[in-house]
C-alpha cells in the first residue's frame, strides 16, 4: 500500500506502529530489565539500550517474514523450550541476589545483551504479525515506526528495573510471565494446534503450567546455588 509521505494517513500508520510495537512488548520489557539488574550502575543503561536497539533491528527482520515463519512446524516448540530456559535463568541468577552484587562488567553487559536478543526473538515470533499488519506493507514506514519505539521502550525497562530493585517478588513473576507465554507458545505450534484446539481452556492451562514450571525450577536452582555458596 502505497502512503504519501508526512499526510494523515501516514501519521496514522505510524502511531498504529509504535502503539502496536510498545503494547506487545510488555513482556519484552520485563526480559531487559531482569537481564540488566544484575549489571554495574555504569553498565546498566548500555546493556539496556544495546539490547533494545538490537532486538528492534531483529524485530524488523523477522516483521518482514513472520507470515512465513509462523507456518515452520516445531519452531515455536523449540522456542517454548528457550523461553522456560531464560526464565529459569534470569529467576535463578537473579531471584536471591542481595543490593550492591552484580555481574563482572564486560561479560556481564554481553551476557545480559544475548539473553535480551534471544528472549526478544522467542516472544516476538507473534508479535510481529501485528505490527506488519499495522504497517500496511510499508517497509520503510515499519522501519520508522519500530526506530521510534526504542526509547520507549527503553523508558518502561529502566522504570520497571528500579521496581524490580525494591521489589524483588517482581522477579518471580517476570519469571512466571516468560513460563506463562512458553506454555501458550507450545500449544500455538502448527504441529501440535489442532490437538490442542480440541481441548478446553489448553492455553490457559499450558500457560498456568509453563509459568509454574518455569518458578518451581529457577527456585530450586536458586536455593541450591545459595546453599552451595553457603
Amino acid at each position: 500500500m502505497d502512503l504519501v509521505l508526512f499526510s494523515g494517513l501516514w501519521w496514522a500508520s505510524l502511531g498504529s506502529i509504535v502503539l502496536a510495537n510498545i503494547v506487545l512488548s510488555g513482556d519484552n520489557a520485563v526480559v531487559i530489565a531482569m537481564a540488566a539488574r544484575r549489571l554495574p550502575e555504569s553498565q546498566r543503561n548500555k546493556a539496556i539500550f544495546w539490547g533494545s536497539a538490537a532486538a528492534i533491528v531483529m524485530r524488523i527482520i523477522l516483521t518482514l517474514v513472520a507470515v512465513q515463519l509462523m507456518q515452520v512446524p516445531y519452531l515455536k516448540i523449540v522456542g517454548a523450550f528457550l523461553l522456560v530456559y531464560i526464565g529459569v535463568q534470569l529467576l535463578a541468577d537473579g531471584g536471591d541476589e542481595g543490593e550492591g552484587e552484580h555481574t563482572e562488567v564486560k561479560d556481564g553487559m554481553m551476557a545480559a545483551v544475548r539473553t535480551i536478543l534471544i528472549a526478544d526473538l522467542v516472544m516476538s515470533l507473534d508479535n510481529v504479525i501485528a505490527v506488519a499488519a499495522a504497517a500496511k506493507g510499508n517497509t520503510p514506514l515499519l522501519i520508522i515506526g519500530l526506530a521510534v519505539s526504542i526509547p520507549l521502550i527503553i523508558f518502561g525497562s529502566t522504570l520497571l528495573m528500579k521496581v524490580m530493585d525494591r521489589f524483588p517478588i517482581i522477579i518471580t513473576m517476570g519469571a512466571a510471565l516468560l513460563g506463562f507465554l512458553a506454555g501458550e507458545m507450545f500449544v500455538t505450534d502448527p504441529a501440535d494446534k489442532d490437538f490442542f484446539d480440541k481441548l478446553t481452556d489448553a492455553h490457559v492451562w499450558a500457560g498456568l503450567m509453563g509459568a509454574a514450571t518455569v518458578v518451581a525450577i529457577g527456585t530450586y536452582v536458586a536455593r541450591r546455588a545459595r546453599a552451595k555458596a553457603a
